[in-house]
């Protein structure tokens, strides 16, 4: 005799992009799944498969605090109308289970996109660059649409983008960072260009952009980039970048300082001692450290300017 759960069919559920189901060969949109709540009821179970979610709790999130009168019974019908879309004549035995006045997805019967994705993630920690790059590209490809884009304006939809698109972010990063360390310059800098556009004020994202440049030998680039960054983090968050990114600011101005200056190079130079001056202007003690600035870094850029005074000059 077989089991109630052996018999049932199990389906599939895409979140990431549109909401598709698919059962036994056949396809559900959301268009096909009843009405926007009874989707959204379907679509908050298969953001955790196997979690149980209470009845109190599901109204709470389809109506936030303003759930009308008859909630209870109208989401009882919502509950209904997915359970004959994606399990016609398994009431009990479908994917959608009703237990102590929570429902929840078999995960047995249930496979979902997301999850999946999480889970591939998850098995990135611990590998080899060639295999991790590897990895991450196909996760970043199965990211390649916004989460539950059916769903705009609901907040909890909103929370679970949120989410998931921090972990995209976090993906690129180390895709980049993966990339680099295999040499695959372009790469690295594409997935870090990436990051930076989702996240601007993500200094991980920053510090692998900078040095996939600078390992690409596009230094003036690299300057910019770290420009444009401290800029934006001042006017935004009123601090300056962190350690790692000052050290390849400094390699980046050494690097410059010894070949022949170019005006990007010389504007980097001039924001450097510009952001020197400012400081030592706010009401730093003698011989205090300067926050975000290393003493080489404004000799450098002083050398900088100067090369390029000495070449103007020259020329003239």
């Amino acid at each position: 005799m077989k089991s109630e759960t052996s018999s049932a069919v199990s389906i599939s559920i895409r979140l990431i992009g549109s909401l598709k189901v698919e059962r036994a060969g056949r396809v559900m949109t959301a268009a096909t799944l009843g009405s926007p709540k009874a989707r959204q009821v379907l679509e908050i179970l298969a953001l955790q498969p196997g979690i149980s979610i209470s009845r109190d709790r599901m109204i709470e999130l389809l109506w936030g605090g303003n759930p009308p009168a008859t909630a209870r019974a109208t989401l009882e019908s919502y509950v209904s109308v997915i359970r004959r879309r994606i399990q016609p004549g398994q009431a009990k035995t479908g994917p959608l289970r009703t237990e102590h006045g929570c429902y929840f997805l078999d995960p047995k019967l249930v496979s979902v996109d997301l999850d999946r994705f999480e889970r591939l993630v998850g098995l990135v920690d611990g590998t080899k660059p060639a295999e991790a790059y590897e990895r991450l590209l196909k996760v970043l490809d199965m990211a390649s649409a916004p989460l539950l884009s059916n769903e705009l304006t609901v907040e909890w939809a909103e929370e679970a983008r949120r989410r998931h698109e921090a972990l995209v972010v976090d993906c690129r990063i180390r895709a980049s960072q993966a990339a680099a360390a295999l040499g695959h310059n372009d790469d690295a800098v594409h997935w870090a260009q990436r990051a930076v556009a989702s996240e601007p004020l993500n200094e991980r994202a920053w510090t692998a952009l900078v040095a996939g440049l600078e390992q690409s030998g596009r230094y003036t680039e690299a300057l910019q980039a770290y420009d444009r960054y401290r800029t934006n983090l001042r006017r935004d968050l009123g601090c300056s970048p962190g350690d790692e990114l000052q050290a390849a600011h400094s390699r980046l101005l050494r690097q410059t300082s010894t070949e022949e200056a170019g005006l990007a190079e010389l504007l980097s130079a001039l924001l450097c001692l510009n952001e020197h001056a400012k400081q030592r202007t706010s009401g730093l003690r003698a011989g205090a450290r300067i926050p975000g600035l290393d003493v080489a870094d404004h000799v450098t850029a002083g050398n900088v300017i100067g090369k390029f005074l000495d070449k103007a000059l020259a020329v003239a």
